[in-house]
């Protein structure tokens, strides 16, 4: 046969339906192609003839002579049921990076950004994940308008996870130095199918309202200070000198002061805000004793020495709800009491307090220690600290003060009990009974130390061991 005759592979493929076809027998192990055959089936078709052989051939290597697929083979690869499973049907992953000024949202599946975007108003989120949209998962970070857009995307049928600011960096925000929206938001939403998010808490919006007003009142009282020092160092510079009073009563007694003409004139509009500030401050007082009054828990916890309605409103804003931690020393570090650490190895280092958490809250609890130390008296917490005070100095004492009160607090409203000084006591007395066991103990290991022990003298199984310190107790 010559060359000429013999037809092409392409010229095969492209045969007409009519053609007819010749099946080749069956060989041993089917699904595996027979070339040979395929050139003889070829060479035995009449010049200027198309076969479909080879196209049959090509076909039985693929599927059995029954034309179906094996037991043990599945109707799809596994591919496509592992993307079936973890596709469109499963939740998606958003992030979002909250800006002042616009939003960038990414979004990620299997490990790749399938859709990101930047809006100007949150509301114009609703095309990614409005009501209309397929229910998402959405993380972004904690922060001023945190709460807004978390009642706004549970509305619109989200699941949202708040992530803890403080923590962020684990999740790989930030890292090698460069430091965008877009990048934030893709290493949020890899984070966020990763899984593991450090999440951060959702205040209520009974204790968003509380903290709030607690917020203008703060602003005001420190705006009112800050004038009243402006206006005392102004009168100082001109020889005069103001008398110590309250700051609900500061203008009235400088107006009665007979100052200079020149210096009077200046500070008169100083006066003017001072006095328009106390007109501001009585409806923000009368709001935050209507709050307080909506919290059973803030009787309870204003029992406590040195604790008024500002710092229990204060402390019960922060902490939102008392079961969220399982003992005080978490909460005493939540709000940043506790002494930070750089331990390493068998050596502890201890230094200043973290000073994490809420400031204000933090600033309070001090002001209402040094209350405590300050006032006459003998409750076991005043005791307690002046012993601490004696050892370390006051400064250091009334931090320690503070943290203790944290603890206090907390157990108080977890009890629902009010302040009970007695049982303050005997917790203080069991604490130093044990130091005491604790501090008998290493002096015994220091006098006596552990020798080689011998068949008399090691005591028998379930015999327990005699020593100072527990004959003493």
């Amino acid at each position: 046969m010559s060359r000429a005759t013999v037809p092409c592979r392409k010229a095969i493929r492209r045969a007409p339906a009519s053609a007819p076809v010749t099946t080749p027998a069956p060989r041993k192990g089917v699904g595996v192609p027979d070339r040979h055959a395929e050139r003889r089936a070829l060479r035995a078709e009449p010049e200027g003839t198309v076969s479909k052989s080879i196209v049959r051939v090509k076909k039985a290597a693929v599927l059995p002579l029954s034309g179906k697929p094996p037991g043990n083979a599945p109707t799809r690869s596994k591919t496509q049921i592992d993307k079936g499973a973890k596709g469109r049907t499963a939740m998606r992953k958003i992030a979002l990076d909250l800006g002042a000024r616009e939003t960038t949202y990414c979004e990620v599946q299997d490990g790749k950004v399938v859709d990101r975007g930047t809006v100007r108003e949150i509301a114009s989120l609703v095309a990614v994940l409005g009501p209309e949209r397929p229910p998402a998962t959405v993380a972004f970070e904690a922060g001023r308008q945190a709460w807004f857009v978390h009642d706004l995307l549970v509305g619109w049928h989200n699941e949202v996870v708040v992530v803890d600011t403080t923590r962020v960096k684990q999740l790989g925000v930030g890292q090698h130095g460069r430091k965008t929206n877009r990048i934030d938001a893709e290493a949020l939403a890899r984070a966020l199918e990763r899984g593991g998010i450090p999440m951060a808490h959702v205040l209520s919006p009974a204790r968003r309202e509380l903290r709030q007003v607690l917020a203008v009142r703060r602003t005001l009282v420190e705006t009112r200070a800050s004038l009243v020092t402006t206006i005392r160092g102004l009168v100082r510079e001109q020889g005069g000198k103001l008398p110590s009073c309250s700051t609900q009563h500061f203008v009235r007694r400088v107006r009665e002061q007979r100052l200079e003409a020149k210096i009077s004139t200046r500070i008169e509009s100083l006066l003017g805000l001072v006095q328009h500030i106390d007109e501001q401050l009585e409806p923000m007082e009368e709001q935050l004793e209507q709050l307080c009054a909506r919290e059973p828990i803030t009787e309870v916890l204003t029992t406590a020495p040195g604790v008024g309605a500002v710092v229990a409103a204060s402390f019960i804003s922060v902490v939102d709800e008392a079961d969220r931690f399982r003992h005080a020393h978490q909460l005493e570090s939540y709000i940043g009491l506790v002494p930070g650490e750089n331990s390493s190895g068998s050596k502890r280092r201890l230094g200043a307090i973290t000073k994490e958490g809420n400031s204000y809250l933090r600033s309070l609890l001090v002001q209402a220690a040094w209350n405590i130390l300050r006032t006459k008296g003998d409750d076991p917490l005043k005791s307690w600290a002046a012993k601490v005070a004696e050892r370390r100095g006051k400064k250091v004492a009334v931090v320690a003060l503070a943290r203790r009160l944290v603890g206090v607090l907390w157990a108080m409203w977890r009890d629902g009990a009010d302040y009970d000084p007695r049982a303050l006591a005997r917790e203080g007395a069991r604490g130093l009974r044990q130091a005491a066991r604790e501090m008998e103990q290493q002096a015994d290991a220091l006098v006596n130390p552990k020798q080689p022990s011998s068949p008399a003298a090691t005591p028998k199984r379930g015999t327990p061991r005699i020593t100072a310190a527990t004959s003493t107790a």
